[in-house]
């Protein structure tokens, strides 16, 4: 696989058989991952607390159902 340098971008290189653009600093793309990690961690932890609070909504919907069927019982 034969790379050509990109002008003016030190890191960049273009890969000969597909035209691709290719990073060379590692660097970058390990902070990209660190970042793509934490991001999908607060989407997770998003989603988790959205399943939590459905949780106690039903929980309290039956409360109010168990109270009301006490009250008319």
């Amino acid at each position: 696989m034969k790379h050509t340098n990109v002008e003016g971008h030190a890191d960049l290189v273009r890969d000969n058989s597909t035209g691709a653009i290719l990073n060379k600093d590692t660097s970058q793309y390990n902070q990209y991952l660190t970042l793509r990690a934490k991001r999908q961690q607060g989407t997770d932890r998003i989603d988790n607390m959205e399943d939590d609070l459905k949780s106690l909504k039903d929980d309290i919907n039956e409360i109010k159902s168990l109270l009301r069927a006490l009250s008319n019982g």
